[in-house]
């Protein structure tokens, strides 16, 4: 046996990709390991709603592994229970996840250079909380060496640690009282990871604005409230960035037209 049979195929796999993809792997799923119990937690609460409703196990299996999105399978839960048409529970599960469109086209610059099916494969491993990291760390779009490979770490972590989670919630459903209120808890579970995300003036303002908009269009139907706190969110957040590099211009000519005038004072 020579020895590149003796290495594992994974291993082999592993190899195969360049040197900066796999340091941005690894750091990218370094990165994202304090965020997986939130993560975990979420997953096991939706997994036993899915149990809990209507689907059988198969089903509600099936559901997690296809969907991955665990606010439209919440959201899409009651329709099945009421008989809805197929139809409504797919526009609703599109409504509630308009705000991937907004994700994909923010991440469109910095893979644009990639093949379709490959950009296709990415935007389906695509999550809330790590675009969130991804676009913290990468401000500037095009290729950067471990760019790809930093997004997939955060990715792929993220992705297991979901479906192990949401299937084991399936799973071991009847093990949790239904009196738990098991949404609030998968809400309280992702409240510490969204402060964590708040470092600067124009995020925190991303949340208030996302916050107040949700609260006052609550009642509007097939979840549209969430879309419109997320638009708000991104109207406020570029608003503030926009003031803030304003400010900043502002404050540079103000010194370079006093820089004159004490010199002449002198």
């Amino acid at each position: 046996m020579t020895p590149r049979q003796s290495t594992p195929v994974w291993l082999r796999l592993w190899h195969r990709f360049a040197e900066a993809e796999r340091a941005g792997f690894l750091g990218g799923a370094r990165y994202f390991a304090p965020s997986l119990p939130a993560v975990f937690s979420w997953g096991l609460v939706t997994g036993v709603a899915m149990s809990k409703s209507v689907l059988t196990v198969p089903e509600a299996i099936g559901m997690s592994l296809l969907v991955y999105a665990g606010s439209a399978q919440l959201a899409v839960l009651p329709l099945f229970a009421a008989g809805m048409p197929l139809w409504t529970i797919w526009l609703t599960a599109a409504v509630v996840n308009l705000r991937f469109v907004i994700f994909s086209a923010a991440l469109q610059p910095h893979f644009s250079y990639l093949p379709t099916w490959r950009r296709t494969v990415l935007g389906f491993f695509n999550g809330d909380l790590h675009f969130v990291y991804f676009m913290q760390k990468y401000t500037e779009p095009g290729y950067v060496p471990g760019k790809e490979g930093y997004f997939w770490g955060m990715a792929l972590v993220n992705g297991l640690t979901w479906q192990v989670s949401s299937i084991l919630g399936i799973l071991l459903a009847s093990l949790f009282p239904d009196a738990w209120g098991l949404g609030l808890a998968g809400v309280m579970a992702l409240i510490p990871v969204m402060i964590a995300t708040i470092n600067s003036r124009s995020t925190l303002l991303a949340v208030a604005a996302s916050a107040v908009l949700a609260l006052l269009c609550f009642d509007l139907p097939y979840r549209l409230a969430l879309v419109v706190a997320v638009v708000g969110a991104i109207a406020a957040g570029m608003a503030s960035d926009e003031l803030a590099a304003r400010a900043t211009l502002r404050a540079i000519r103000d010194r370079k037209a006093a820089q004159p005038q004490a010199g002449d004072r002198a």
